[in-house]
């Protein structure tokens, strides 16, 4: 529907010629490629760990400290943010869900939940200076504004995630209604 809609877009600008629509499959297809590769990579990390039995080795550690299950909870999106602002979210999300999900169900945490928290803390680092990817990808299309400009214009957003963070930490039961 979003190509569909997209192209109609295209058309009614009069830029529906060949050479943009060309333009247009070709990223998609590179974009597409980009996804499929990362999704293959991540099935056989995913058998990996199955093998190794990695995930079970987490959850007993983890349980071995007698850790506060708050606090895993705060270091593992600490973790997330981190990687969001380094890693393209997806790929994050992708590589590290299946070892941590477990580990959070097993602390009694509901894996919808904790979905819905990494999705937040990953996206907030997508935000974060000093490396946040969605800044510069903006900067690179504005290149009259600096990127500080543009951290400082995030700010708000920032805080906004943080709070909603805190929230969903302090409240699970907001991400479920």
């Amino acid at each position: 529907m979003g190509a569909a809609g997209a192209f109609i877009l295209m058309a009614m600008r009069g830029k529906a010629d060949f050479k943009n629509i060309t333009e247009a499959l070709s990223e998609a297809v590179l974009t597409t490629a980009a996804i499929l590769v990362t999704m293959s990579a991540s099935l056989v990390f995913n058998n990996f760990l199955t093998i190794t039995g990695l995930t079970g080795q987490l959850i007993e550690w983890v349980q071995s400290y007698a850790a506060v299950p708050l606090l895993v909870i705060l270091a593992i999106c600490a973790i997330y943010i981190v990687l969001g602002a380094v890693f393209d979210s997806l790929a994050a999300m992708i590589l590290t869900v299946p070892v941590l999900t477990p580990l959070v169900a097993s602390l009694g945490y509901d894996p919808i939940w904790f979905g819905i928290l990494v999705v937040v803390a990953v996206e907030l680092g997508l935000i974060t200076p000093p490396m946040g990817m969605n800044v510069f990808i903006v900067q690179r299309q504005t290149p009259g504004v600096s990127v500080w400009t543009l951290f400082r214009g995030v700010t708000p957003f920032v805080i906004a995630n943080l709070i909603l963070m805190g929230l969903l930490i302090a409240l699970p039961w907001l991400a479920l209604v």
